[in-house]
């Protein structure tokens, strides 16, 4: 956490979050207590906000300055309302949307590299529920190239309610996973379309993969059993491009 993008203090995170800033997650003493901080903690459960409970030593060294058992890690960009997002998106009928669902992501320069990559193939939308993914902080913002500040990302507390919302609204929505027995190169991403990506370490929730439209694989030829995270989504988002006759 660098010392540019966070906010330290119990009431000066609580102002932080009525105010709608963006923030990544709340770093909390343990064992602390006071009807403030019980203040904050209710706030921080009804606003989905990731919280991590860390002995004071650990919020020491945030700060020099009296952080009262409250550290927040601001990200640099705002984050999009999934809602708004989606309507905006939608009423363009001149654009096939194209959007990415990412399911706990959890690294941050793959979360940065693909941002990049969908920037580069004109995404719509990113899609990270709250709970569980990479924070958009300045390594992000490396990573990506700048791509945060031109790709729209939503948080959502659930991924399955953005995808019912989705699919509602006449989005074909995809998943790679190496467990699916159709290739990539069967799908259907020519119209409008979401592609959910999973996690580095357990892939796509199993939860998630009994709700989408299409699952495909990428054809592996080698020893390995599986790509990247990352460089799997730049290949699922350029087939999207040739598919859609984007170059």
């Amino acid at each position: 956490m660098s010392k540019e993008n966070k906010i330290y203090g119990i009431r000066a995170v609580i102002e932080a979050v009525e105010a709608g800033q963006a923030i990544n997650k709340v770093y909390l003493q343990k064992g602390l207590g006071g009807d403030l901080y019980q203040e904050l903690e209710a706030l921080l459960r009804k606003k989905g906000i990731s919280t991590s409970y860390v002995p004071v030593e650990r919020l020491n060294r945030f700060t020099q300055n009296n952080h009262q058992g409250a550290v927040a890690d601001i990200a640099p960009v705002d984050f999009h309302h999934f809602e708004t997002l989606m309507e905006q998106v939608l009423s363009d009928e001149s654009k096939k949307p194209l959007f990415l669902l990412l399911d706990q992501v959890s690294d941050v320069r793959n979360f940065g590299a693909i941002i990049r990559t969908a920037e580069c193939c004109g995404v719509s939308g990113i899609i990270i529920p709250r709970s569980g993914s990479a924070p958009l902080n300045q390594d992000t913002v490396k990573t990506s190239a700048g791509g945060v500040f031109n790709v729209p990302i939503a948080k959502v507390n659930h991924l399955k309610d953005a995808l019912f919302y989705m699919q509602s609204s006449g989005v074909h929505v995809v998943a790679a996973t190496e467990k699916a027995e159709k290739s990539i190169y069967e799908s259907q991403m020519s119209e409008a379309c979401a592609i959910v990506m999973g996690a580095e370490d357990k892939g796509i929730t199993p939860s998630i993969l009994k709700l989408v439209d299409e699952s495909v694989n990428l054809p592996l030829l080698g020893e390995i059993g599986s790509l990247n995270v990352s460089v799997a989504c730049g290949v699922f988002l350029y087939e999207a491009v040739r598919q859609r006759g984007l170059y």
